[in-house]
């Protein structure tokens, strides 16, 4: 399952690449991709249970960008 999220508030392209290598290590994401010029991020899992998966993805990038948001939808 691939499913794209819009990001708020994300402020550097070094941030969106600590993002993204970070999520990559999340158990149960098979892929992960954080643009920071659209403003996007892309999440690809073999799990179904996205709301529990997206829950730890939250933590993982505040860690690295407090300020920033997704927006799910």
């Amino acid at each position: 399952m691939k499913k794209v999220f819009k990001l708020k508030d994300l402020d550097c392209a070094n941030c969106a690449a600590k993002m993204e290598n970070n999520i990559k290590k999340i158990p149960g994401v098979t892929n992960a991709s954080v643009n920071f010029m659209m403003q996007k991020m892309t999440i690809e899992s073999d799990t179904d249970d996205f709301d529990a998966l997206m829950d730890e993805v939250q933590k993982v990038c505040a860690k690295v960008e407090p300020d920033c948001e997704i927006i799910r939808k």
